[in-house]
Parts: structure tokens; C-alpha cells; sequence
């Protein structure tokens, strides 16, 4: 998802990154990382759940649904306008993490990402591990 560039708006571009710890570190250089691992339900553990992805809406719905999810969606989204505010603002990097970066991760990063998008902010997003095989474990 691409919205404008940062010298359309003035704005430094926001680049939203989801990953999968059990394919590796965060992506280097992310100013805002969230561990997604142990605090929030994980839609794995569901059997009709473990093989889709947050480009389902069973999934999505699911993480959504947890407790916790929407408001540290939000208060990522108000950390990320101010950086965004700072004095030498410059492109913001958040790197959303969970195990396997296929439900979690890709959820919150894809609807942080649409929220950033919704009040201009020129933001895109990556979902680096989301089309991976599922973790076995």
C-alpha cells in the first residue's frame, strides 16, 4: 500500500514491515518494534486458523478480537506521529513481529498501516514473511 510520497505532503514516509521471529530478526533499523509473541492470542493454536493468513478475514476478525490489539494499534499509530513531529523528522521504520509473521503481525501491521494512510501520512507496507510456510511446532 503506497499512498503519496513524503514531498507531496511534506511528511516523511512512514514504512510498515511485518516478520516472523521464527524466519529471523526484525528488519534492521526499525524505530518501533512490536512483539506481538507473548501477549496475544495466537490464531495458530486454531486449527481452521493455522493455515491462513491476515489476508483472510477469519483471521483478521480473530485478531482484531483480542484483547489489547486495538489500543496498541493506536498508541503505535500516536508514537509514530511524534516521530513523525520531532525536529528532524525523517522516515519512520516500525517492524511488527510475530512468530510466524502470518496472522498476527500481518494483521496489526496492515491495519496500523491503513490507519497512518486514513489521516495522509504516506506510509507503505511490507509483509515479509506472510506468503512462508507455516512454522511447524
Amino acid at each position: 500500500m503506497t499512498t503519496t510520497t513524503p514531498a507531496e505532503t511534506g511528511r516523511a514516509e512512514v514504512q510498515v514491515t511485518t516478520f516472523g521471529y521464527l524466519h529471523g530478526d526484525p528488519p534492521a533499523g526499525a524505530h518501533i518494534v512490536l512483539d506481538l509473541r507473548h501477549h496475544f492470542r495466537d490464531p495458530h493454536a486454531v486449527r481452521g486458523l493455522r493455515d491462513l493468513t491476515a489476508r483472510d478475514a477469519e483471521v483478521r476478525a480473530a485478531v482484531l478480537a483480542t484483547a489489547g490489539i486495538r489500543p496498541l494499534i493506536d498508541a503505535t499509530g500516536a508514537a509514530v506521529l511524534a516521530y513523525l513531529s520531532g525536529p528532524s523528522a525523517g522516515p519512520v521504520m516500525v517492524a511488527v513481529g510475530c512468530a510466524g509473521g502470518r496472522h498476527r503481525a500481518a494483521t496489526v501491521g496492515s491495519v496500523l498501516a491503513a490507519m497512518l494512510a486514513d489521516l495522509d501520512v504516506p506510509v507503505t507496507l511490507a509483509h515479509r514473511d506472510i506468503a512462508k510456510a507455516v512454522v511447524q511446532r
